[in-house]
């Protein structure tokens, strides 16, 4: 079977956490058109579609993922008439834009839910997940937020709590209700007619919830819970096709869904090409894979063959029927070259490295702002300089309990969510050139010497690679977006090399993973391997017989031509 081609498989997605990105105005904060005034950088990086974390008005209590007006802009970052203007730019660029779509839940402030709590008889009461106390007085059931705390808000005036499986100012939407439905597939319709391009769903497998609220077992780990109780409901596949049936399925556009508990098992009920469902899902395999049985904030060690099974087992379960997306960071996760590379003595190397790994997969790649000039995690010295609601409340949760705080805030600079929500370091001007007021969150000290401007005057920069980078995806879309993947030595905990194959043109992909030479035997003759790409310059001389001979953190990718 071979994979129909698609213009989103071809597509290289580019991240903007518009908060962060570029202040056009000097009030410490991203906006439209602080966007607008880069379109140009991202048009000559090379990348195709632009994927704006949420810029609809909000409260803020989750940066702008707690909405309270689907139809208009938050006023932060600007109005409507900016919106128009951007996206015309994008269009005129060639590029295309991919809208947030938050609908598992609202804002607390959205009128939807402010109507809902002033009486059980309202008309929207059953827009959300009213219950009442068990007959002992608890909680509806002991489900958790992942924001830390109970998923269940009590509220005085109807003596009744609601559902919010996030922060309690973002109350749980309940699909169960065709009314809500409807009104999600309005305002699909609204922004697709207005000419956007698609849609990365948050949260998307929550939708539908495992009725009546029974509890779970406290034994069960919190990721458990999330892909067995809160994810996958009896009724998700039947919402998605319906959206598909009355919005997006109406349009040419990219439907991506955050993949949270969703497994290689239950993968193609949600991206199989016959189900008429998401074109592709973010999965979460190899982002959790430092997670201990705490959570996030419970780091462990983990190994290069995790990071290579991560892809492997979506590779092989998906085949040709379906499709994923290919990252290694975005607004939720830490900065990759801090996670996965050397972002010392080989920071660049690494950067080069890791930017080769997510170009050359089998999926369509997602580049999260700042990546492309190889930024880094920040580790703040005091936890009033953060501003993520999960590390806050996580924070605050640990030290309730008594534990080391210091050794809590050394696991925030590792993996809380500011490491890459800091402004985009676009010179060495003071706040990394991101705006000329005061940043809503500090840049990333070492701005001075990773930014933009730097990268940008130097030929052998991390910026120049991922640029060469895309334009040699596009130049090999056949086989590097179409042909099979194949892991060579999958055992190794220093080396990941694959196949990538199509119809009898074959490349090799090597990346050594350490800050060391490494030699790597691969099933070739090295007189049958063409080089065509590598993050080192120079020729490379002297290798013979089977083995390559790698310099620390070395990408390198071949033909074989024999």
């Amino acid at each position: 079977m071979a994979i129909t081609k698609k213009w989103w498989k071809e597509a290289v997605i580019y991240q903007i956490y518009p908060r962060s990105f570029n202040d056009s105005n000097g009030d410490g904060i991203g906006d439209l058109r602080g966007i607008i005034e880069k379109l140009d950088y991202l048009k000559d990086l090379g990348v195709d579609v632009l994927w704006l974390s949420p810029i609809y008005q909000s409260p803020n209590d989750d940066n702008g993922y707690d909405i309270s007006d689907y139809y208009n802009i938050m006023t932060d970052f600007g109005n409507m008439d900016d919106f128009n203007e951007m996206l015309e730019g994008i269009h005129q660029r060639g590029m295309k834009l991919l809208m947030d779509l938050v609908v598992n839940h609202s804002s607390d402030e959205h009128q939807w839910f402010t109507e809902s709590r002033k009486s059980k008889d309202n008309p929207y009461r059953d827009y959300y997940y009213w219950r009442p106390a068990k007959a002992d007085g608890s909680k509806p059931n002991n489900w958790k937020s992942f924001f830390g705390g109970d998923a269940w808000e009590y509220d005085e005036k109807t003596d009744e709590y609601y559902l919010h499986l996030f922060t309690k100012k973002q109350p749980d939407l309940n699909w169960e209700n065709p009314k809500v439905r409807q009104e999600v597939y309005k305002i699909i319709r609204y922004w697709l007619d207005k000419g956007v391009d698609g849609f990365r769903m948050d949260v998307i497998p929550f939708i539908s919830k495992r009725l009546p609220f029974e509890d779970v077992n406290a034994s069960r780990t919190f990721n458990d819970v999330a892909i067995n109780t809160y994810a996958n409901g009896p009724r998700l596949h039947e919402f998605l096709q319906e959206m598909v049936c009355e919005s997006v399925g109406n349009y040419d556009v990219m439907t991506v869904g955050e993949g949270i508990g969703v497994t290689p098992e239950n993968g193609l009920l949600y991206v199989g090409e016959d189900r008429n469902e998401l074109n592709m899902v973010f999965h979460f395999e190899h982002m959790l894979i430092d997670h201990g049985k705490g959570g996030k904030f419970d780091i462990v060690d983990f190994e290069l063959t995790d990071l290579k099974q991560g892809f492997t087992v979506w590779d092989e379960a998906l085949g040709e029927k379906g499709w994923v997306n290919v990252y290694l960071d975005n607004h939720d996760f830490p900065r990759m070259v801090s996670r996965f590379g050397n972002d010392g003595k080989y920071h660049r190397e690494s950067a080069k490295l890791l930017a080769t790994l997510i170009l050359t997969l089998r999926g369509t790649p997602c580049i999260y702002q700042g990546s492309e000039i190889g930024m880094t995690n920040v580790a703040f010295p005091s936890i009033e300089d953060y501003r993520d609601v999960e590390t806050l409340n996580f924070y605050e949760e640990a030290k309730e309990r008594g534990e080391d705080m210091n050794a809590f805030l050394k696991a925030v600079h590792i993996q809380g969510r500011d490491n890459v929500r800091t402004p985009v370091q676009w010179s060495d001007e003071p706040h990394a050139g991101f705006t000329t007021g005061t940043p809503w969150i500090k840049a990333n000290p070492n701005y001075p010497k990773i930014n933009a401007k730097a990268v940008l005057a130097d030929e052998n920069s991390i910026w120049h690679y991922y640029q060469e980078m895309l334009q040699f995806r596009k130049k090999h879309i056949d086989v590097l977006v179409y042909g099979d993947y194949e892991v060579i030595d999958e055992p190794n905990q220093k080396v990941y090399a694959y196949r990538r194959s199509i119809e009898g043109k074959t490349m090799v992909v090597v990346l050594n993973f350490t800050s060391k030479h490494v030699a790597f035997e691969v099933p070739y003759k090295v007189e049958t391997l063409r080089f065509l790409k590598g993050n080192y310059k120079g020729k490379i001389e002297g290798e013979e017989g089977s083995i390559l001979d790698l310099r620390p953190w070395e990408a390198r990718i071949y033909l074989v031509v024999s």
